[in-house]
């Protein structure tokens, strides 16, 4: 008997729990409306933010920038206080997962929605920090920050991991693409090129600091995460990767042991591997 069968039917089957894991138990619900419902979308087809946003690499950049989004005392307050990250991590995951998937790919009306939504939410989200700072989660500052996160992350892994890596003329598109959204969600002064992106975020390193809230994102995120015994080593590759593509000063702000040469080109290599695993998964599930 061929084993190419049992083994195709092994990676659907893997393939299809794996994606429920991001998107949820209605996800392939949601994947059908985001790529087959009529109408026109806010990117076109061969948009560079689709080829970014719809490749395996960004779930090391997803973990990447949430490390790297602790590090604002202001944001990581209201992240702690608001969100309910450690009680359903996974729901959070599905709801970041299906608003970045509903905004690149699906209709202009279900983006709109979604950022309609999100900003209904952080109309909400106001708090209080340790230091007696007020915050509200439509600040356009703290917009920009989770923002330019996001994106230099997503860019990053892409580059290091990304199945066709953009060219810089590519990268610059991505980031001009991806200011849209940030725009629509409330945030200000969105940086529409990788120059500005990267002197942004270094524009607030005066202000970031690891809080003992961010620690303990770090520690959930990279020593206790709610994953299957059967998905830990794809995870740990995944994580490992993340802190090693993170700066040396985001690393030691953490508490972490920035990685030596012979360790961060293993934890680069685990991070390429465990990538083409997700990729290969992932690659033969439908999009509708």
């Amino acid at each position: 008997m061929s084993l190419v069968t049992p083994v195709r039917q092994w990676r659907a089957r893997a393939g299809t729990a794996l994606f429920l894991r991001v998107a949820g138990p209605h996800g392939i619900r949601s994947r059908e409306r985001i790529h087959h419902r009529p109408g026109p979308r806010w990117f076109a087809p061969d948009a560079a933010i689709r080829e970014v946003h719809g490749d395996a690499s960004m779930f090391v950049g997803g973990l990447r920038s949430l490390l790297l989004q602790s590090l604002h005392p202001v944001a990581m307050t209201a992240v702690a206080q608001h969100s309910g990250y450690r009680a359903d991590p996974w729901g959070r995951l599905a709801r970041t997962s299906t608003f970045l998937a509903v905004t690149v790919f699906g209709t202009a009306d279900d983006a709109q929605a979604a950022v309609d939504a999100v900003r209904t939410i952080h109309g909400r989200v106001r708090g209080t920090t340790d230091d007696g700072v007020p915050y509200v989660a439509d600040d356009p500052d703290l917009l920009r920050w989770v923002h330019v996160t996001e994106i230099e992350s997503f860019l990053d892994a892409h580059r290091r991991w990304g199945a066709h890596p953009l060219t810089p003329a590519r990268a610059d598109e991505y980031v001009a693409q991806a200011a849209q959204i940030g725009r629509a969600l409330g945030a200000t002064d969105v940086p529409e090129t990788v120059a500005d992106l990267e002197a942004t975020i270094e524009g607030y390193r005066p202000v970031l600091r690891a809080t003992p809230a961010a620690l303990d994102a770090a520690r959930f995120l990279l020593r206790e995460p709610p994953v299957p015994v059967a998905l830990r080593a794809g995870y740990s590759a995944l994580a490992e990767a993340a802190v090693a593509s993170l700066p040396a000063w985001a690393v030691t702000e953490l508490g972490l042991r920035v990685p030596g040469p012979v360790r961060s080109r293993a934890a680069l290599w685990a991070g390429d591997g465990a990538t083409r695993t997700v990729r290969w998964l992932l690659a033969g599930q439908p999009t509708g």
